[in-house]
């Protein structure tokens, strides 16, 4: 199996990491890139809106992407992951690292 950020595998992992390495509570950075398209960047802030997120976008040197931070305070390693999936599912051809 891949290590795709859409396979259960991937999250899996994602999960055990999490769980071992911070407190949680804990602040924790998001990063996605999608092509810059207005549409994709506000469907991801929505996302994540009412949680206080701090969010900052930046285009690629030509303009055709844009990277998306998100550093937010997140309960527990479930709802770090819940956000990646609900990013993956709502937001076409975005990339998750």
């Amino acid at each position: 199996m891949s290590d795709a950020p859409n396979s259960e595998e991937f999250y899996k992992k994602l999960k055990v990491q999490l769980a071992d390495t911070a407190l949680w509570p804990t602040a924790y950075l998001y990063k996605f890139i999608v092509s810059t398209d207005i549409e994709k960047i506000s469907q991801i802030e929505k996302i994540f809106d009412n949680l206080g997120a701090v969010i900052t976008t930046k285009q690629s040197k030509n303009g055709k992407y844009t990277s998306v931070s998100i550093n937010v305070r997140m309960k527990n390693p479930d709802q770090v992951i819940s956000k990646y999936k609900e990013v993956a599912e709502k937001v076409e051809g975005v990339i998750s690292l």
